[in-house]
């Protein structure tokens, strides 16, 4: 069927607009109707966030995401856009995206006046209805809100008050869609000022002339729980305008947190099936992100971000692909030894307090991997009887193979330990 392209025709079509937030909310009640799940590929929030930000979305709210870094949140925010009908109608040309049946830019308004039905109309595909803007100090009114443009005015033979020369700001331009802020906080007093101005009142003020847009917009943002309070860097004002404040979290399970991580890192490379990750290996570099957050030389304000496994296991496995080459073997598997050497992609995301700058963060990533390996190995292993490999090693015994050695040589030397292999559960740790 042809999409209707003039107002006329539009009319004949009998579509009916709505706002944007009554569209977010048709389409989710349709998904908890269907039983289709609202944020494909977000996990582990299935019981916490995801409610209550359908709670927000089913209020009508304009919503905030508070939470640490890695926790998803700018994430979410995109996933919004699978909320919206897939293209909505908008007149032709127009820099607002100006509902047909609703226009509120004035050059919109008079071109309606002028053509009437045969206004043109064009669609807009949802993708584009989502702006986002990250929050620096060096944000303007004008990147926000918009200005004044004197060339758009000279070109015209317009006055400077007419709303003819605004050159609209990244806000207006989000009309009938989603416009997201990522750390609001960072945004200077008055842009606040501007945000909350729009959002309750719908009045803008613009070089001291005042402009009315009733905008149809869904705000969200995001910020970090320490500076959204009265001592940090958000105004109060702002802060009762938003309508649902929702906590984000870590992983709360290690196979939550494998689940993250098995889907956002790039493992498979070449298709080939020669990569084995044994699970062990997989449980360490994950428990590192967990032990890391208890740890009290790193700042728990700033948190350890779940990138941190995703970025671990990614140089695991590159490490293991290295020696796989040099060796030409098969299969690359990774090792315990493997996390060592990836150490890189954890010490520039572990922001430490004094006494941690003090040990430096090679050690105390050092002592987090040890912590990490205990844990796991407790777990496989707690209860099994190993007397006789402590005993080899209190005799004397050691083990001792370079980084770079191939699977033959440390299997060698494995076995000279008295009682190792022949224990089951290293046999099955072995194979991988």
């Amino acid at each position: 069927m042809q999409k209707p392209r003039t107002l006329g025709d539009l009319r004949k079509s009998n579509y009916r607009s709505v706002s944007v937030k009554d569209e977010l909310r048709a389409n989710l009640i349709r998904k908890l109707q269907s039983g289709e799940p609202i944020f494909p590929g977000i996990i582990g929030y299935d019981d916490s966030v995801t409610p209550q930000i359908a709670n927000a979305i089913l209020s009508r709210h304009n919503f905030i995401l508070l939470g640490l870094r890695g926790q998803a949140k700018s994430r979410i925010l995109r996933s919004l856009i699978t909320l919206l009908d897939e293209e909505i109608p908008y007149l032709e040309g127009c820099e607002i995206n100006d509902d047909p049946f609703r226009p509120i830019c004035r050059a919109c308004t008079e071109r309606l006046r002028e053509c009437g039905d045969a206004t043109r109309i064009e669609y807009l595909p949802r993708e584009q209805r989502f702006v986002e803007k990250l929050a620096t100090p060096d944000v303007t009114i004008a990147d926000i809100i918009g200005d004044l443009d004197p060339i758009k005015a000279a070109r015209g033979g317009h006055a400077l008050s007419s709303e003819l020369t605004i050159h609209y700001g990244l806000l207006p331009r989000a009309n009938r869609g989603i416009f997201a802020i990522n750390e609001l906080p960072d945004l200077a007093g008055k842009i606040q000022v501007g945000l909350f101005n729009i959002m309750q009142e719908g009045d803008v003020q613009i070089k001291g002339y005042p402009v009315r847009l009733p905008l149809d917009v869904a705000l969200v943002f995001t910020a970090n729980p320490e500076d959204y309070t009265a001592r940090g860097k958000i105004i109060t004002p702002l802060k009762d305008r938003v309508g649902s404040e929702i906590r984000t979290h870590y992983p709360a399970t290690l196979e939550h947190a494998l689940a993250i991580t098995a889907q956002e890192s790039w493992t498979e490379r070449d298709g080939s099936g020669r990569l084995v990750v044994p699970q062990f290996v997989r449980e360490i570099i994950e428990s590192i992100a967990f032990e890391a957050r208890q740890e009290k030389r790193i700042d728990k304000r700033s948190g350890v971000s779940q990138r941190l496994p995703i970025t671990c296991l990614e140089n695991v496995v590159s490490n293991a692909e290295r020696r796989a080459l040099v060796n030409h073997e098969e299969k690359i598997v990774p090792r315990c030894s493997d996390i060592y050497d990836a150490l890189p992609s954890l010490t520039g995301k572990l922001e430490l307090e004094y006494e941690g700058e003090l040990r430096g963060a090679d050690n105390v990533a050092r002592d987090v991997i040890r912590q990490a390996t205990a844990r796991i190995f407790k777990k496989y292993f707690d209860g099994v009887p190993l007397h006789s490999v402590v005993q080899w090693f209190e005799l004397g015994g050691k083990l001792k193979y370079p980084d770079g050695a191939s699977s033959e040589e440390v299997y060698a030397q494995l076995k000279k330990i008295q009682g190792l292999l022949e224990k089951p559960d290293f046999r099955c740790q072995g194979q991988g």
